[in-house]
């Protein structure tokens, strides 16, 4: 059997303008290089997925091929890596500072990758402080985290930063279109837009969740496998939860409530995900405003044909009710029966009669 190779370390960029989403650092980091204006201690720091170790990688190699310390096949030499994890005692930081004081044999610069730098111990960054203020001229440091407020200050203050962003759903949703066609996977791109909202800004976890979609739907990705994989209520059933409302059918509604209660999901999701629902419906009733609802082209679409059905003060209304439900649910002794309650009085809306309309629970 072959081996197989997960699309975050196939699809893992080589070259900084195949990064994904961080144009503002790469751009930085290329001028630095041909500019000989470098730092020798830089800090990359954001949430996790977003190509600090990649960029860190891709960084290095290019120190390396300016200074002409890379073999013929491209293998670079003078770039050592840590993992501040696994090696976070003084005796390891000091084991670095012995190894960098030596120069290269070849080329100009050493360049040390230190990734999740920030769990090295008090002591082991203390150690590390004086190396840092005062490198060797052949020592370049790049260091990565997750978390910068862990990282004392007197090691921030040595260092460039560099702030990851979190990457966006277009982005992520482009990406994966782009090994979608390479993998020859067939996609719905509101299915992709799901996958990304799903990883919230994490493009490795986009492609995590992308392999197993296309190995579990045999490359074939629609919008209903995506939400019955990752078990979250997709944009339809809200929209038909929205639809018995409009049309007063109380006992369909409690019926479909139930339906997916029994299928796992938490009412308090629900009730939340409906709310917001509704929020988006008012935001597709202006062209202005329809940009900032989240979700894909042709979700879009539907979102703009139901919202043409209800009065904007009826959605006020009921984003109001489905609010209230959602903050008495915890001090509720009975939750579902809240979560009831919030869908009848939305059933109620639309009956006539401003007496029909209850908005607090």
């Amino acid at each position: 059997m072959e081996n197989f190779i997960v699309s975050a370390r196939k699809y893992r960029p080589q070259e900084f303008d195949t990064v994904v989403g961080q144009s503002h650092i790469t751009d930085t980091l290329e001028h630095a290089i041909e500019n000989n204006q470098l730092a020798q201690a830089l800090l990359f720091c954001g949430p996790r997925g977003v190509g600090k170790t990649t960029c860190a990688r891709i960084l290095a190699r290019k120190i390396n091929e300016k200074d002409g310390s890379t073999s013929e096949d491209g293998f670079a030499y003078n770039i050592f890596e840590l993992d501040a994890a696994s090696n976070n005692s003084v005796d390891d930081i000091r084991n670095l500072t012995d190894q960098v004081r030596y120069a290269p044999q070849v080329g100009k610069f050493k360049v040390y990758i230190i990734d999740e730098v920030h769990m090295l111990s008090s002591s082991a960054f203390n150690a590390f402080l004086k190396t840092l203020e005062e490198p060797p001229a052949h020592a370049i440091f790049i260091l990565a985290t997750t978390e910068k407020h862990k990282i004392i200050p007197t090691i921030l203050s040595r260092c460039q930063i560099y702030d990851f962003k979190r990457i966006t759903i277009e982005d992520i949703q482009q990406h994966l279109m782009n090994i979608a066609e390479k993998e020859n996977v067939v996609y719905e791109p509101d299915a992709l837009y799901l996958i990304a909202q799903k990883a919230d800004g994490a493009l490795r976890d986009a492609l995590s969740i992308f392999d197993r979609l296309a190995t579990f739907t045999q490359k074939n990705i629609t919008l209903e496998k995506a939400a019955e994989t990752l078990n979250v209520l997709d944009y339809d059933q809200y929209i038909n939860f929205a639809d018995l409302a409009k049309e007063n059918k109380i006992p369909e509604i409690l019926s479909a409530l139930d339906v997916i209660v029994k299928k796992g999901f938490d009412p308090h999701t629900f009730i939340g995900g409906l709310g917001n629902h509704f929020r988006e419906l008012m935001m597709a009733q202006n062209p202005v405003t329809l940009a900032l609802i989240e979700v894909g082209e042709k979700t879009k679409q539907k979102y703009a044909a139901q919202a043409a059905q209800w009065l904007p003060q009826q959605l006020i209304d009921a984003i109001e009710i489905c609010n209230h439900a959602d903050i008495n649910y915890k001090n509720s002794k009975n939750p579902r029966l809240t979560v009831e309650i919030a869908l009848m009085q939305l059933c109620s809306l639309t009956a006539g009669g401003a007496d029909a309309k209850k908005k607090s629970l």
